[in-house]
């Protein structure tokens, strides 16, 4: 079923990618020091089977990267993150990001993306910003910062009035918590910084990513299948 008041193609077409993000379970978030580490990076991940990756627009090199990896990895799945105004969502969106991701709730930047029939992962940390996110149109929920709001057991407090809601955690989750999020009814997907720190691309450590990348799938199937 497509959503309400969108066409039923593009409907089909944001459902197939929420589905595929919470198939894998984990959203690599990156932040990118230069657009040369762009290829590489992705090259890890889907090594490591985590073909997807969540581009930050917190570094210039981010906005350049979305394009150049659709054309050099077609089947990864790319979205674009740190998008804090609707003018950042356009741009991305035009350069090919198949999702958007933010650190808030900003209307302008939900408006835009479903207009454009991509899905949309607002941050929401209080009950009044989710149910302004999920009335907007978000496709998912962006729980952010989760570490340093109670993790696991806020999200389970919080998640009970929203049973239709379905979350991505991000901020201080780790190989430690990965499954105890997974495990909740609510999570669709977990955001992961610790998959490829900036420290870690600028030394080229690109085997320590692929590993990071097998492990957290491997959890993963450990935590949804047992």
């Amino acid at each position: 079923m497509s959503e309400p008041n969108m066409p039923d193609t593009k409907g089909r077409e944001m459902q197939s990618i929420v589905e595929r993000i919470t198939s894998l379970g984990v959203v690599p978030v990156i932040e990118l020091g230069s657009v040369e580490q762009a290829a590489p990076l992705l090259e890890a991940l889907c090594a490591g089977g985590l073909p997807s990756a969540e581009i930050t627009l917190r570094t210039p090199a981010g906005i350049e990267a979305i394009p150049l990896l659709r054309r050099s990895h077609p089947d990864a799945l790319i979205g674009a993150g740190t998008v804090r105004t609707a003018e950042d969502a356009r741009r991305a969106i035009d350069r090919g990001a198949q999702f958007v991701v933010s650190p808030g709730t900003d209307l302008d930047v939900i408006a835009v993306c479903r207009a454009q029939g991509i899905p949309v992962l607002p941050g929401a940390c209080t009950p009044t910003e989710i149910g302004t996110a999920v009335k907007a149109g978000a496709s998912l929920v962006k729980f952010f910062p989760a570490g340093v709001l109670g993790g696991v057991n806020f999200l389970k407090a919080i998640a009970g009035p929203f049973r239709e809601v379905r979350f991505v955690p991000t901020g201080g989750v780790s190989p430690d918590n990965l499954a105890e999020y997974l495990e909740l009814p609510a999570v669709a997907a977990c955001g992961g910084t610790w998959l490829a720190k900036p420290a870690m691309l600028a030394d080229g450590r690109y085997d320590q990513i692929e590993k990071l990348a097998s492990e957290a799938m491997a959890i993963v199937r450990e935590a949804r299948h047992g």
